[in-house]
């Protein structure tokens, strides 16, 4: 091959091969890079006129990724975060064209060297347990449907999991046991198993008998059967919330997604003293230095460390033991 080679047999080689059966990225992944590569060449079409079947490498150059990344932002309003992502997916093609058409390597050194770029960091919003109490409360249980959401919210505040985990969790996934707990399954085809709370196991069990109990079934289907897609997720919480904000005005200004139900779950963990390590394992976390990002959101934890603090311009205290340990002492 040389620079003159047709995109469009790389990346099905890249879709069907690579990805799928060397790397065995997950199906989230797959369609993320699909969506990527269908806006970059939606946008080759727009600047240039190529159809996308006829699109060489030489044309998709680094310059040409960089328009396109930064299209993303100024016309379609893409954040940092989005952007990366984006970039990310471009990289790993070209990692793949360097290896299977050396004539190429030029080309795909250059996009390659292309950097991430950086994004503001912004503490990480959560609801506090009033503010998920109301959201659950608001919630119609005399209707199907609203058992259903019920059900859904409470194992995904209890779990801490992805929309994308919750969407697609199977009854056969959830094990009722003296210590009943849930399997899910993760990004990077990763598996961890999150204990229920009592409660959360009662309500599924009564979810489940409604049902008709089939491990293959899904846990939390849509009014067909059909698993909900993370769209369907996203609106059903939307709706909840905008009733639930009568109840608590907090929730007002507060723009609430299932990923900030996860984020809840993790500061709710942390709030109660449970250990950032196992919190990373509750949520599957592959680096603890994501799940480090909670402590700086928290700001009870400051203010307990404030409290430890002596004002400026007093003075020093020295330890004083009390008479209680000074007796242990004399009694060693």
């Amino acid at each position: 091959m040389t620079t003159s080679s047709l995109v469009g047999p790389l990346l099905q080689f890249f879709f069907t091969d690579y990805l799928i059966k060397q790397r065995r990225v997950s199906l989230q992944t797959v369609a993320s890079y699909r969506d990527t590569f269908r806006l970059l060449l939606q946008f080759m079409q727009r600047e240039t006129g190529i159809e996308p079947a006829a699109l060489r490498i030489a044309q998709l150059d680094a310059h040409t990724v960089l328009r396109f990344l930064d299209g993303l932002e100024k016309d379609r309003g893409n954040s940092v975060v989005s952007r990366n992502l984006r970039l990310t997916a471009i990289r790993s093609f070209y990692r793949m064209v360097a290896l299977h058409d050396p004539a190429s390597t030029g080309i795909a050194t250059q996009i390659q060297a292309i950097p991430l770029k950086r994004a503001n960091t912004r503490l990480r919003e959560y609801l506090t347990r009033e503010e998920m109490d109301a959201i659950l409360d608001s919630i119609d249980r005399t209707q199907w449907r609203g058992r259903r959401d019920y059900a859904l919210l409470l194992t995904m505040y209890n779990s801490g999991a992805r929309v994308s985990e919750l969407g697609t969790l199977r009854q056969g996934q959830i094990t009722f046991a003296g210590k009943s707990y849930v399997q899910l399954h993760g990004k990077g085809r990763k598996e961890r198993v999150v204990p229920l709370w009592p409660r959360t196991a009662r309500i599924l069990k009564e979810w489940f008998r409604e049902l008709g109990a089939q491990e293959q079934a899904v846990a939390f289907p849509g009014i067909r059967g059909e698993p909900l897609s993370r769209f369907a997720i996203h609106l059903l919480l939307h709706k909840i919330v905008e009733r639930a904000r009568s109840r608590c005005p907090t929730l007002v200004k507060k723009h609430v997604s299932p990923h900030v139900l996860r984020h809840s779950t993790a500061m709710a963990l942390l709030q109660s003293g449970v250990d950032i390590a196992v919190i990373a394992l509750w949520l599957g976390h592959e680096s603890i230095e994501t799940t480090n990002k909670y402590l700086h959101a928290d700001l009870s934890i400051k203010e307990k460390a404030l409290a430890k603090l002596q004002p400026m311009g007093g003075k020093f205290r020295k330890f004083h033991a009390d008479d209680a340990l000074l007796a242990f002492l004399a009694s060693l």
